[in-house]
């Protein structure tokens, strides 16, 4: 997918460095999405419900309690809501690099050893919350590595291939548990389990020979090291004018953020950042209130108790159709943009759902005719989540905060995610328990409503930021104040020229301010020269080369 999107003829170098180390770090994802689908599998496996759910009171077939259920399948949310919060000084301390490193090789693996080694709850839970905790802090750091990494006209394919990771792990999982969920004996969960080693020391060994993102090694003062960063992901000499150029940006953008303060956790809930923070996290936020995750955490136990057939061949089946929908997510939000695909992936969401509740509430379980439509349009809606919200919610945080609060600010949206996780997951048994709530296909009623929200979200709140640095998204959220408006923006201040004029009076002006002066300054210009190629003056020097610096 990332081939049918054309390198523009203007960039300079090379393009396929930067997007192949950011198509690599994106298989971080394959660790959440095979962590949240094994437990869906493994919790409905005969031996393993045997080994670890509690006799049942009246000799009937062993089952874990609602309650039982919540706990172990909401553990893991939880764990990766504080790996959430600690990714922020994580990535900042020890680098987005050395950071996922850390958290995918050490903390992700301690849980995995837990939960393969356990014969009894405690410690399959246990494990659960450390493999959540390391899961929490790659899903800050990836996003964030491809954000500052990958060129600006192909950046949300590549942050959206996280989510494609994701949906392959879950498909991997559901593969696995399938073929082992037969098995009389330990390895019918332990095998699913320890096949995650796999997974981790694949991202780590990767990880040993990939550059620290150029943005983490300005902001740390270490310009040399940005320079040759830089020049490794562009493949462009060190010294190239281009690389020059695009440091130069950087850099000047770090230090006039710097000069309105040092980052702190206030600054997220200062100015605009405080906007960019509601919108990420309602948007991380309302991906989860999708009900995506109904389905790969309880899928196989719901279309189970729904009396539907195969309810294994039917997760595969569902996990199949979420890999093969993200690829034109991964296309069209380069060529559709961010905003136009997840208004068009919330109405087509909402009404898949509003079907699935209305098919599965009128139907009795003997209509096999219904039971083909209601899977026929949960896979509907699985390919409007897998193309739209699912990768678009992960490219559109990563982009939206400025370099000093970046960290802080994804830890936080991420860390929604996570809570909203985390409370469905734990819910979700009581909201469908025939001993509590007692919902059935009734659920869908609940998740299609939050679609129709999702719609006025995406229209009130979502900016469009679409072939935007992320130096440009500052100006943008400064300069443009309603999202319906953000398509008609277009950049006009260059930082560089800011720290050039230096003044201390100047940097204390909006962005909005800034941007009106040098627009200005360059209409001036373009005009003075206008008049004098009209007047047939030909300036020279270093006159000459200031009226070409200042058209630049």
């Amino acid at each position: 997918m990332v081939t049918l999107i054309k390198k523009p003829d203007d960039v300079p170098g090379k393009a396929w460095p930067a997007i192949v180390i950011g198509l690599f770090v994106a298989f971080g994802g394959v660790l959440y999405g095979y962590d949240t689908g094994t437990i869906s599998g493994i919790i409905a496996m005969p031996y393993w419900l045997n080994e670890f759910a509690d006799p049942a009171v009246n000799g009937s077939d062993r089952a874990l309690t609602a309650a039982q259920n919540s706990l172990i399948v909401s553990i893991l949310s939880a764990g990766t809501f504080f790996g959430a919060l600690l990714a922020a000084p994580f990535a900042d301390f020890l680098g987005r690099r050395i950071g996922l490193m850390l958290s995918a090789g050490v903390v992700f693996n301690l849980g995995v050893i837990l939960q393969a080694a356990s014969t009894a709850r405690p410690m399959f839970i246990a494990g659960r919350f450390f493999a959540g905790l390391g899961v929490g802090l790659v899903s800050v750091m990836i996003p964030m590595y491809q954000s500052e990494t990958a060129p600006k006209w192909i950046r949300g394919t590549i942050v959206g291939c996280y989510q494609l990771a994701i949906t392959i792990g879950l498909l991997l999982a559901a593969i696995v548990n399938n073929s082992s969920k037969d098995r009389n004996d330990s390895g019918s969960y332990r095998i699913p389990i320890a096949i995650q080693f796999a997974w981790s020391l694949i991202l780590v060994t990767g990880l040993l020979f990939l550059p620290e993102t150029p943005r983490f090694l300005i902001k740390n003062g270490q310009r040399d090291k940005a320079t040759r960063s830089l020049g490794k992901l562009r493949r462009l000499p060190y010294d190239s004018p281009v690389i020059e150029e695009e440091i130069s940006e950087i850099e000047a953008n770090h230090n006039f953020e710097m000069t309105l303060g040092k980052a702190s956790y206030k600054d997220c809930f200062r100015g605009t950042v405080l906007k960019r923070l509601i919108t990420g996290c309602g948007l991380q936020a309302l991906q989860q209130l999708t009900g995506v995750n109904f389905i790969f955490y309880y899928g196989t136990q719901y279309f189970k108790n729904a009396g539907f057939h195969s309810p294994f061949t039917i997760q595969v089946i569902t996990n199949s159709v979420n890999v093969v929908s993200t690829f034109p997510g991964l296309y069209l939000v380069e060529t559709m943009g961010r905003r136009n695909l997840l208004l068009m992936g919330a109405i087509g969401m909402c009404v898949c759902q509003y079907i699935v509740a209305i098919v599965g509430t009128t139907a009795s379980f003997s209509d096999i005719a219904a039971q083909k439509a209601a899977i026929a349009f949960v896979c509907i809606y699985i390919f409007f989540f897998a193309s739209t919200w699912g990768p678009v919610a992960w490219a559109v945080t990563s982009e939206l905060f400025p370099l000093k609060a970046r960290a802080k600010c994804l830890s936080f949206t991420t860390a929604s995610n996570w809570l909203l996780n985390w409370a469905i997951a734990y819910s979700t048994p009581y909201m469908v328990d025939p001993e509590h709530a007692n919902l059935q296909s009734k659920v869908f009623f609940v998740w299609g409503s939050f679609c129709l929200f999702c719609i006025i979200f995406t229209y009130t709140m979502i900016y469009e930021t679409k072939g935007l640095t992320l130096e440009q998204v500052d100006e943008l959220y400064e300069v443009v104040g309603k999202a319906w408006q953000s398509k008609k923006f277009r950049p006009m201040i260059k930082f560089s020229e800011i720290e050039r004029e230096g003044g201390d009076t100047g940097r204390r002006q909006s962005l909005a301010e800034i941007a009106a002066l040098q627009e200005q300054r360059r209409s001036s210009v373009a005009a003075q020269m206008l008049k004098d190629r009209e007047a047939g003056v030909h300036h020279g020097g270093v006159h000459d080369q200031k009226v070409h610096d200042e058209k630049v």
